[in-house]
């Protein structure tokens, strides 16, 4: 694994003003492990607010092909175009790994449009690319883990920051849900809680060098258990912890190893 110093320092830069919460997620992982979650989480920062920077749908689709691009250079063993975080990228990523990540940019073209997603199983598979695959490529990167406790961890995240992600989403004239009524959030906020569950359940799976790329789940329990208990927490934005209370769950984490 080779990451320059001047490229990881511009990766966690972009993390750290465009995702605050991964960035503490990453600051709080040994400091090899910063190699690999910075260039993972400036590339996520990257592609996920390419189709929000323009109004032209053209534009934000071509923004994300870049993307799919690069990956595919990484994913060919050839010459990889010259960038801050691509050029980290292909100094941690596998071809196989890059060739994963392909889905996971491709479910973001949902972003770009408004129409709503069109059935559960399309919302799931946004989720699961979005959060999921980024959160395997991670651990996959940093040690051995069994894909489906990572995948099963990373839908709950995922799931959580999409609840948190609404207002503005709905703001913005998107459909985040096929059903936004109190009791179709609280089901879902339960399957989330279900999924959460049954990876915790299975950690051992989990070599002790991949742990650090779940630590950017740390608040899914807390945000999944407000939706269940007081679904109207959603379309107020009201979910989260205080930030103080934020950063002292996360160092726990971290220090016991427990996601």
């Amino acid at each position: 694994m080779t990451v320059s110093t001047d490229d990881l320092a511009a990766c966690a830069g972009l993390v750290q003003r465009g995702d605050p919460d991964r960035f503490l997620a990453a600051m709080a992982a040994p400091p090899p492990a910063r190699a690999v979650l910075f260039p993972l989480f400036a590339m996520n920062v990257e592609v996920s607010r390419a189709p929000w920077v323009t109004q032209e749908a053209m534009i934000a689709e071509m923004r994300l092909q870049w993307w799919r691009d690069a990956l595919e250079e990484i994913a060919a063993a050839a010459a990889v175009r010259r960038h801050e975080v691509v050029s980290p990228l292909a100094g941690i990523l596998s071809p196989d790994q890059a060739k994963t990540l392909d889905e996971y940019i491709a479910v973001r073209r949902w972003d770009i449009y408004k129409d709503p997603f069109e059935d559960e199983a399309h919302f799931d598979r946004y989720i699961d690319h979005s959060s999921g695959s980024l959160m395997w490529a991670a651990a996959r990167a940093l040690g051995e883990a069994d894909e489906q406790v990572v995948r099963d961890f990373g839908f709950a995240a995922g799931l959580a920051n999409w609840f948190c992600a609404v207002p503005g989403l709905e703001a913005r004239g998107r459909i985040p849900f096929l059903d936004g009524r109190p009791a179709a959030l609280r089901g879902l906020a339960e399957q989330g809680l279900d999924r959460l569950s049954r990876a915790r359940r299975q950690r051992g799976a989990i070599s002790p060098q991949a742990r650090p790329a779940l630590l950017s789940g740390w608040q899914a329990g807390v945000i999944l258990r407000q939706v269940r208990d007081d679904p109207t927490r959603v379309a107020t934005g009201a979910l989260g912890q205080s930030e103080a209370r934020k950063r002292l769950s996360l160092m726990a984490r971290a220090a016991s190893g427990r996601w």
